[in-house]
């Protein structure tokens, strides 16, 4: 994938933008900064969600997208309410925020040194803004649980609009974020069914940014207040992962399926994991090939590219020696289209070398043993540690969607929020406080008979 967000490695030379997203964003930034700051969530998610990705301002060569714009103006927002107090980042600065950072500024740094010019060094300017801007703001906006739920909220009102926008576009093939863009997006269509990508950069990230949603519409569904917009929010999210006739946002699904399965076993998960990776040891020993060659196998869409990942796995671990220590410039010459980077392990190791790729797992395996431990430190509160479940399960879910595709685009923020929602609910979670709206566990996921009696008498 060539850099986008100026003309170094290719990129447009001029503005494009369209009337009606010049309005939205205004519109938004304007909101940002009014609106109490429990709100300010809104108008940002809208704005870096649903405008067609690519809109852009053309500044000095520099490409300023859309939502780069709306995160500085949020960023701006943020600090200057959080000024006067002790600690401008919520909770502090974690180990896993820490661990964030030095893999954003190492992959920029190696692709810096990768390229030597200076039009690498905006780039990565602009990839710094994007991805530190972004993730840190979401740690300035979601600080409690009361944010986290009101972020799910949020995203199921955008879950919502574009389920109903892509389903359109499925049945029909027009694309109505073309329209706003001022210029049409025609949609792939692969063994005659339509793909649908809404305003995505592809269907397979429009299909998963849906797909890792489900398990946190789950969680809403079981509140007593939100339970008919958490239903919406399934339906939604259904929607968008058949909508983008994808393999990858199918995974995604069934892996929160799967994880949500799994709850009745929660308190023997080691044994699952390391099952799993006997299991992992064993078909590697019994196949012909490696055993990252059972994703050829895969294929939930029909016509998917199973055999290209699967390539992909094999060359990135075949060429360890070319990568691992800024990354590379020559993947695309390891084999067919092996300049597509639809892994995000993959993405991260031969973008910046072994620093961020070891940093990415470092992250998933510091998120999983906070909630870990949130959920055992909760042990006996069903509301508690069914919260704390699903949070992980949706990170499952992103871990399994990470095999499949790399966030490139507008999907990273909602990657960036569920990191912000983990840090949040894992760090109050020692703290006592009143819930405004205790959210029951599903009745199969009670313990016992008696603590489903006790839910329908109203006293859970």
């Amino acid at each position: 994938m060539p850099p986008a967000n100026n003309n170094f490695g290719g990129g447009t030379a001029e503005t494009v933008m369209g009337p009606f997203v010049l309005v939205i964003m205004l519109v938004s930034i304007v909101l940002i900064f009014l609106l109490p700051r429990k709100y300010v969530m809104a108008p940002l998610m809208i704005g870096v969600f649903l405008l067609p990705v690519g809109e852009t301002f053309v500044l000095g060569g520099a490409h300023l997208f859309v939502e780069r714009i709306l995160i500085l103006a949020g960023l701006v927002r943020a600090i200057y309410s959080r000024w006067s107090q002790r600690n401008v980042l919520n909770h502090g600065y974690t180990s896993i925020d820490k661990v964030f950072t030095v893999r954003t500024v190492a992959r920029a740094v190696a692709f810096v040194i990768l390229y030597g010019q200076m039009g690498a060094v905006v780039n990565q300017v602009g990839f710094l803004w994007g991805d530190l801007g972004g993730f840190f703001l979401m740690r300035l906006l979601i600080g409690d649980d009361l944010d986290v739920k009101r972020t799910i909220k949020i995203l199921c009102g955008v879950a919502l609009f574009l389920s109903a926008t892509m389903l359109y576009e499925k049945l029909t093939g027009v694309n109505v974020y073309g329209l706003i863009a001022g210029h049409s997006i025609i949609p792939e269509v692969r063994k005659g069914s339509i793909r649908a990508q809404g305003p995505f950069h592809h269907a397979i990230l429009a299909g998963t940014f849906g797909a890792v949603l489900f398990p946190l519409f789950v969680w809403l569904s079981r509140s007593k207040k939100d339970r008919f917009l958490g239903v919406l929010g399934i339906s939604a999210s259904v929607v968008i992962t058949l909508s983008a006739a994808s393999s990858t946002p199918a995974s995604s699904f069934l892996a929160g399926i799967l994880g949500i399965c799994l709850w009745p076993l929660r308190r023997r998960m080691r044994t699952i994991r390391w099952s799993l990776v006997a299991a992992v040891l064993l078909l590697n020993a019994v196949m012909h090939a490696p055993v990252w060659w059972a994703v050829e196998h895969i294929d939930l869409a029909g016509g998917s590219a199973g055999e290209h990942r699967a390539e992909l796995l094999d060359n990135f671990v075949r060429h360890f020696g070319d990568w691992w220590l800024i990354g590379t410039k020559d993947n695309a010459n390891w084999g067919f289209e092996m300049w597509d980077l639809s892994n995000q392990y993959v993405a991260e190791g031969e973008l910046g070398g072994l620093v961020p790729f070891v940093c990415l797992l470092t992250m998933i395996t510091l998120a999983f043993k906070k909630l870990g431990k949130a959920r055992k430190s909760v042990r006996g509160d069903l509301e508690k540690e069914w919260y704390f479940w699903l949070l992980g399960v949706a990170l499952f879910s992103n871990t399994v969607a990470f095999f499949g595709i790399s966030y490139f685009d507008q999907t990273e923020h909602a990657w960036f929020a569920l990191l912000a929602m983990i840090i949040a609910a894992t760090s109050c979670s020692a703290q006592k406080s009143k819930p405004a709206d205790r959210v029951p566990p599903l009745p199969w996921a009670m313990d016992d008979v008696h603590v489903l009696a006790a839910d329908r008498s109203g006293s859970f």
